[in-house]
């Protein structure tokens, strides 16, 4: 067998293989999977040896009913814990290590009417953050809105359950997240829809102030459960909160 399949993995290789972890189907984590034969060529590793570590994170992660290899280390562990409590840092600095190795650039509209300095450094981080969180959450609920099944990526987002302004802790937590298209994530925003603790579609009695012809795209979808992720289950508390300070009841 191959010297490297042996070779003890480091901080920084764990870093970049959560990151994949995170944005890839759990379906998915199998040697032949091009993303993970990517990462194992930059790392010098073997493929199955890249795709048994994120099994191994799977069988970590406490929002998966199904797991993963049990195999893992002291060390898988501590940056597991060290990635999930400061999704924030570690989300850009995780990126921004993929960025270098694959020798590319973060590129921004705009850019030239950016201004130099801690500005520009903090819009970056913002607009890395949020393409990871993204990338997370679509590929947590296979690229469908929650509520009404729409597959069309362009016309999805995704949603934050707490708002981003509201709490810089949940910003970057794939379990503050949801899979919507823009018109359901604009009603959800707004407060026009909440989910509950049984995860059912909630809708505001401020839209029967409509004509409900001209609202049935959303109200058709009362008391219809979402499609749960396949990870990442949006936590109850995030949930609770955007019904009690967001929601129109």
């Amino acid at each position: 067998m191959s010297k490297a399949l042996y070779k003890s993995w480091t901080r920084e290789e764990l870093i970049l293989a959560i990151n994949l972890y995170c944005k890839t189907p759990f379906g998915k984590i199998h040697y032949r999977n091009p993303k993970i034969i990517e990462l194992a060529n930059v790392l010098g590793r073997s493929h199955g040896s890249v795709s048994y570590k994120l099994a191994n994170f799977a069988s970590i992660d406490p929002s998966l009913e199904r797991k993963g290899a049990s195999n893992y280390s002291k060390l898988d562990k501590e940056t597991w814990e060290e990635f999930f409590n400061d999704w924030d840092k570690m989300a850009f600095e995780s990126e921004q290590k993929l960025i270098k190795i694959y020798g590319e650039s973060i590129n921004l509209e705009n850019e030239q009417n950016i201004p130099e300095g801690k500005t520009k450094e903090s819009i970056v981080k913002t607009r890395v953050n949020q393409s990871f969180f993204r990338q997370m959450i679509l590929t947590s609920y296979d690229s469908k809105c929650c509520i009404t099944g729409l597959p069309i990526k362009e016309l999805l987002v995704a949603s934050h359950i707490i708002p981003w302004s509201q709490n810089s802790k949940t910003r970057l937590d794939p379990q503050n997240g949801l899979c919507l298209n823009s018109l359901h994530d604009k009603a959800f925003d707004q407060g026009y829809i909440t989910i509950n603790t049984s995860y059912q579609v909630v809708i505001s009695s401020k839209l029967e102030d409509f004509d409900q012809d001209d609202v049935k795209l959303i109200t058709d979808y009362k008391g219809e459960n979402i499609k749960l992720p396949h990870r990442f289950l949006p936590k109850q508390e995030y949930l609770n909160y955007h019904r009690e300070n967001i929601f129109r009841a």
